[in-house]
């Protein structure tokens, strides 16, 4: 690995975090304004490549569509995203050529997958379902094949391993559509995108050398490693919150927090609220549970708030006390600044911006973690042997 691509693999990830990030809390926006449905179709819109602007698309569209009438001001935003998801696959697919590019197998493993996944998408506008999924799964496991056979491990691996993390992602946006926003579908779109986030930032950060030069905090990152499974379960929880419609199952207003409803003990139906799989054909838009079962998912994403806080809280503070002060300050900033953005969403009635921004903190709190994480790792990324290049 020359020092020139070396460089390249630094921006370009970096360049990607960031791209990954604003499209996290653009893909926030676009969930929380309801505009999730305002595309019928995929990856198109309302069979245009963009959406239909003259008064003549307009009404194609509503008489294409009629159970989904147009609306301009919510298309835009879907669509939008979509492009913006699709500039970022072009990121991982560079990032993943150029990270696989001594490696014979492993780049023409990559290549192929881009191929597959390309003519996948052209076998399902064309309504050829089954042949399409099997390309879809060819395309995810031939990064992965190729992020095996990397001898490189740490930011090498990652750049190709996301790869097929961005072409699951797509999937799920696709399904996110024709299964009318399913929950557990929902769920999994915010996930995926975090997890691309939290690939690609995490490999910008080993590129960038953060890593420590030996192993003295190797019990710091079992603590961090703790930290970012109960994160990932907390934004989990957040992400099957909002694919319900429950962050306002408590009200909103003074008696919506601490309380719910105003009363401590609230109607609940933990059983209904987290049935993970239910009928597909439903329209699950404005959500489908009662008020018992989504006061049942809003609390248990409070207790989990309350965890993640008590954890993450002492976890700073262990890292400032190991010399680690500036990553425990930006975990406390973080995680102080999301408690806060989560409980203005209950008491002002989830104010768009508001709501975005807690998405977005999310994202950030992970970050943080994920810089502590990388300090503490040894560094050990570094180029490629000459004989390993071209096998």
């Amino acid at each position: 690995m020359t020092a020139r691509s070396l460089k390249i693999l630094r921006g370009l990830s970096l360049l990607a975090a960031v791209f990954a990030f604003g499209l996290v809390m653009f893909g926030a926006f676009v969930r929380l304004s309801n505009a999730g449905l305002s595309c019928p179709d995929w990856p198109t819109c309302y069979g245009q490549a963009t959406w239909p602007h003259h008064a003549q698309a307009v009404a194609h569209a509503d008489a294409a569509f009629p159970d989904r009438p147009y609306e301009a001001h919510k298309a835009w935003r879907e669509q939008v995203h979509r492009f913006l998801a699709g500039t970022l696959g072009v990121m991982v697919l560079l990032l993943a050529l150029i990270a696989s590019a001594r490696r014979r197998s492993a780049l023409l493993a990559v290549i192929a997958g881009a191929v597959f996944a390309v003519v996948g998408v052209a076998l399902y506008m064309r309504g050829e379902h089954m042949w399409s999924s099997l390309l879809a799964v060819c395309a995810m496991g031939l990064p992965l094949f190729a992020a095996i056979r990397l001898p490189q491990p740490g930011a090498w691996k990652i750049s190709v391993l996301t790869l097929a993390v961005i072409i699951f992602q797509a999937m799920l946006g696709m399904w996110t559509v024709t299964l009318l926003l399913k929950p557990i579908v929902v769920m999994g779109h915010l996930l995926g995108g975090m997890t691309t986030f939290a690939l690609l930032a995490y490999a910008a950060l080993r590129f960038a050398g953060v890593a420590a030069p030996d192993e003295r905090m190797a019990d710091l990152r079992r603590l961090v490693t703790i930290g970012l499974v109960l994160l990932f379960c907390q934004i989990a929880l957040g992400g099957w919150t909002s694919a319900n419609y429950a962050a306002l199952a408590c009200g909103y207003g003074p008696g919506a927090f601490p309380q719910c409803l105003n009363q401590w003990v609230p109607p609940t139906d933990f059983h209904q609220g987290f049935v993970l799989w239910r009928g597909i054909g439903v329209n699950y838009e404005g959500g489908v549970l009662d008020m018992a079962a989504r006061s049942a998912i809003q609390l248990v994403h409070r207790f989990g708030a309350l965890v993640v806080f008590c954890y993450l809280g002492w976890l700073s503070h262990k890292l400032a006390r190991r010399g680690l002060r500036v990553f425990g300050i930006a975990i406390a900033v973080a995680l102080v600044s999301q408690v806060l953005l989560g409980i203005s969403n209950v008491y002002f009635g989830l104010p768009l911006a508001v709501a975005t921004a807690h998405n977005g903190v999310a994202a950030l709190l992970l970050f943080t973690l994920l810089a502590a994480l990388a300090r503490t790792q040894r560094r050990h990324d570094e180029p490629m042997p000459l004989s390993l290049e071209s096998r």
